[in-house]
């Protein structure tokens, strides 16, 4: 009997182990229904978490291009399944050309807003292809040709026209028909295309081709390059031939911030702003009595963590080029300092503390979270910046590129498109990454692994924030996109938030608090989120019902024929 007993209790912890190792099924949750199934397509193929990620990337760069494309940029959170695992983040987002300067912007004296919106001076050095090169061929299984296969088909074929589309597209309308070759694209004899038509793009899906059959120089050397450069200097940009051949991802280590419960934050480090911001949130926090409290309390008490979080956002920026004070600003003794000097019952002007720049950012980027059936997992946020980016499209390629210049400060002291404050370690220098809210972001424990992410621009953070209280509060899965809304980023000293969010009772209450309010005329953000219970196995994906994406879960699996994943880049087969 002892020896019976031994063995089951042998059985029981190896069956454990083994769960809290691998989910043994997998999870996409995307922001566009083609993209899911682009991600399904690679991991019913053999491929992994990774190539997955390629193909979802390379299909939205297709199906949205109002939100990210090849002439865009992104960060990859990355989870490697081993025991423990191991994290990475890929650092995919544009740099700025090496003529850039601080006064690129500057036209008698004044900075002229319209030229780092619209047009080719807008567009940094786009780092997406990039990145997906470098997924694919450190991380995946499938040859990159394979996992960009759907979205070629998808430019080739057609991608039919949503309603999100033609939102994005009538906000952009002016811009868009400016650009001749983004009008022939994108609108219809200048117009907004009818819903359920087809948008066709034949030289993109040919542009891809050439990005999976020679790799990293089928775009940023070659035929791609020079056409690339001709027509971006054609109309007045300053790209080079060597800014795009010298444009390198960066791997960086995760930010990762320890919580509560054994809890474990991973997170987007600078030039990412929002996993900074996360962690302070989450800690100040853990310090206050937020679960025990009814919405209004808990909402003022999410407020000021918000507050003094985003405050300290102008500290940071590209770590290529200033020094990020990671240590002061997520040290223990300080955390504790900024969350005792939140009054329990009163708003604390932000004028009332100590200066920090504030800023905007285009809301329109895109999200997506996969997790494959070994424990793999990304988290991954694209942009373009504001909606269809720079409105500019480069003849004969496709690709419409990114207005990311505009998330620098155009001068320390000015301010952008949106009237918020610049800041100095985020000003214009050739070959700087602008700074980002984007905060794809994990928590995990020996328990659980919950992903989060969402495009929103400097709403991102705060968006995140409300979905991780709801995982921690133990929501369903299903629940952390529905819930409604609210921001706070410490200048304009306003709570903006969604219709539905407070009651005429709760607006009232926050009001009387100090709050200054602001109801939003429409819902905002798009989050896609997992969570793997390791204990039971169960596996849950959620779509943000705002968007029109899809969440999806693969019971089922091809048998393992694939080679492993390789740990150096592929080289190309030839020169394009």
């Amino acid at each position: 009997m002892k020896v019976l007993c031994a063995l089951f209790l042998l059985l029981l912890t190896t069956a454990t182990t083994w769960a809290a190792e691998a989910p043994g099924k997998a999870a996409v949750a995307t922001a566009h229904p083609a993209a899911t199934v682009a991600g399904l397509e690679a991991l019913s193929s053999g491929g992994n978490a990774f190539d997955a990620a390629v193909a979802i990337a390379a299909a939205l760069a297709v199906a949205e291009p109002y939100g990210s494309g090849l002439g865009g940029g992104g960060f990859f959170l990355l989870r490697q399944a081993g025991s423990p695992p191991s994290y990475r983040f890929i650092d995919a987002r544009e740099r700025a050309p090496q003529a850039a300067h601080a006064d690129l912007y500057v036209r008698q004296g004044k900075v002229v807003r319209e030229l780092s919106l619209n047009g080719p001076l807008a567009a940094a050095i786009p780092g997406l292809p990039a990145g997906l090169v470098h997924l694919s061929s450190r991380y995946g299984k499938l040859p990159l040709i394979d996992s960009l296969g759907p979205a070629i088909r998808l430019a080739r074929d057609g991608v039919s026209i949503d309603r999100v589309y033609r939102e994005r597209a009538l906000a952009r309308m002016e811009a868009l028909r400016a650009d001749p070759e983004s009008a022939r694209l994108f609108l219809d004899n200048g117009e907004v295309p009818e819903q359920w038509g087809f948008l066709h793009q034949p030289q993109l899906a040919r542009t891809l081709e050439r990005l999976g059959r020679y790799g990293r120089s089928g775009f940023y050397e070659g035929e791609t390059a020079q056409k690339l450069v001709k027509g971006v200097r054609a109309a007045g940009g300053i790209w080079t031939l060597a800014d795009l051949a010298s444009y390198k991802v960066v791997e960086r280590a995760p930010l990762r911030f320890a919580l509560a419960d054994g809890r474990e934050l991973i997170g987007a480090p600078p030039p990412s702003a929002g996993g900074v911001a996360l962690a302070q949130s989450l800690a100040m926090l853990e310090q206050l009595p937020w679960r025990e409290a009814d919405r209004v309390q808990r909402a003022h008490y999410v407020i000021e963590s918000l507050r003094r979080a985003y405050r300290d956002r102008g500290l940071l920026g590209d770590p290529d080029f200033v020094a990020n004070p990671l240590p002061q600003l997520l040290a223990p003794d300080y955390l504790k300092r900024l969350a005792a000097s939140i009054d329990a019952q009163r708003a604390t002007p932000s004028s009332a503390l100590p200066g920090a720049p504030a800023w905007h950012e285009g809301d329109h980027t895109t999200h997506f979270a996969v997790i494959d059936r070994d424990g793999n997992a990304v988290a991954a946020t694209l942009s373009v910046n504001l909606p269809f980016g720079a409105a500019f499209t480069v003849p004969g390629t496709g690709v419409l590129l990114n207005d990311e210049m505009d998330d620098f400060a155009a001068e320390p002291q000015g301010v952008n498109a949106y009237g918020l404050s610049g800041s100095q370690p985020n000003l214009i220098a050739g070959g700087k990454r602008p700074l980002s809210s984007m905060s794809p972001s994990f928590i995990e424990s020996a328990e659980q692994l919950a992903v989060f992410g969402t495009p929103g621009g400097s709403r991102i953070p705060s968006m995140v924030l409300l979905a991780m209280l709801a995982y921690l509060d133990g929501q369903p899965t299903s629940q952390w996109p529905v819930l409604a809304r609210y921001h706070h980023q410490y200048l304009p000293d306003v709570v903006q938030y969604e219709p539905g969010t407070f009651s005429v009772a709760e607006t009232q209450a926050l009001s009387q608090r100090g709050y200054t309010l602001e109801k939003l005329t429409n819902r905002y953000g798009n989050l896609q989120a997992l969570r793997w219970d390791k204990r039971s196995g169960d596996l849950e994906a959620a779509s943000d019902p705002r968007g029109i994406g899809e969440a999806s879960v693969l019971l089922s699996w091809p048998p393992t024929t694939s080679a492993p994943a390789r740990t150096a880049p592929a080289a190309p087969a030839a020169r394009p």
